[in-house]
């Protein structure tokens, strides 16, 4: 059965239009893809798992960086790259989504990829610093298997289009869970109009949070969900939020961006546990910053931080977010995994 995203199903999110995808990559330029690999293996081992690449647009990232920044909301992860881009306020690499014990080799991948396409790194110039974010699949997948391998990561760097993202359990989703019900990746988009200026802002997730009795259900219509989640044994898990934007933002705005990806987060019933890894990464691409410049000035412009825009731009990131959650949620659908264990898809119930 082909799956809907949650608005397909008559529920709207926020007030804020989306895009014409209502996925990240209706933020011009911003392009997704993904490797998804699942396959039985020996004995009850089970490969569930993936890669998911996020590329700020489609030219030569580590040339042409894009700003952006990173909010940890709770730091229970293992993400690579984050320290740089944090003091710098630049991206000049993909975003990677993974699995836990896959992050080296996402990251062995992604170097391979950029060291192909830029014959400078490590000799005529500095070093690049590559950007990984996980989240643990140990449930379904077979996690010591080590079943991720630097190949998946190039490819799903050459996987990655314009094209609507593919939503549900593929790439670094394939095996997360949430709420209970089978997680995996989402996307959703906002239209922010002011003054004659019109931005789109993106969020694509790889949800793998939150307890079944966390999940607020009645708010959205769904009944009779009780016995139809996964075993308690499932841990409380976590997020990453990714945020893409062509509204011209500093580092400084796009932190705060991020913050509010928090607010949809809770929205949807998060508490944010102690073992959870929530890390939400931004980005605007409106301008790009040259690796190479004899400028001693750089000149770039911002939105004015008492714009309507930014209020309205807050209002996106927590609206996409909650909707990405969901869409993840509604787009996936039933998937086994190792120990002959099956992680069901969430019902749709509606009163």
């Amino acid at each position: 059965m082909n799956r809907q995203k949650i608005r397909e199903l008559g529920i709207k999110i926020g007030t804020l239009p989306t895009g014409e995808k209502n996925c990240i990559t209706d933020v011009k330029r911003v392009l997704v893809g993904h490797t998804t690999l699942t396959e039985k293996l020996a004995g009850t081992d089970y490969a569930c798992t993936g890669v998911t690449a996020i590329l700020p647009h489609e030219g030569n990232i580590f040339q042409q960086k894009v700003i952006a920044n990173s909010y940890t909301i709770n730091g229970f992860g293992k993400t690579t790259g984050l320290v740089q881009v944090e003091e710098l306020g630049q991206l000049e690499s993909p975003i990677m989504l993974t699995n836990t014990f896959s992050v080296p080799a996402v990251a062995e991948g992604t170097l391979h990829y950029l060291l192909r396409e830029n014959s400078d790194i490590g000799d005529t110039t500095g070093t690049v610093n590559i950007v990984v974010g996980e989240c643990n699949d140990s449930y379904l997948n077979s996690i010591r298997q080590l079943n991720v391998t630097k190949e998946h990561a190039i490819q799903a760097i050459r996987n990655a289009s314009q094209d609507r993202v593919e939503e549900g359990a593929v790439g670094g989703g394939t095996g997360m869970v949430c709420f209970g019900f089978k997680g995996g990746i989402g996307s959703s988009s906002r239209i922010v109009s002011s003054n004659e200026k019109c931005y789109t802002l993106g969020c694509l997730v790889q949800a793998n949070f939150g307890k079944k009795e966390e999940f607020p259900y009645l708010r959205y219509g769904l009944k009779n969900l009780e016995n139809n989640s996964t075993a308690s044994e499932q841990p409380p898990g976590s997020i990453i939020i990714v945020i893409a934007t062509d509204a011209p933002l500093d580092a400084r705005q796009l932190k705060r961006i991020a913050k509010r990806a928090s607010v949809g987060l809770s929205r949807v019933g998060s508490n944010i546990h102690n073992g959870s890894g929530d890390i939400v990464i931004a980005f605007s691409n409106a301008q790009t910053i040259p690796h190479n410049s004899s400028d001693v000035l750089e000149t770039l412009t911002f939105l004015r931080d008492d714009s309507e825009c930014m209020n309205l731009l807050f209002q996106a990131a927590a609206e996409a977010t909650e909707e990405a959650i969901l869409n993840a949620l509604t787009k996936a659908t039933t998937t086994k995994g190792r120990n002959g264990r099956k992680v069901e898809q969430l019902p749709y119930n509606f009163k």
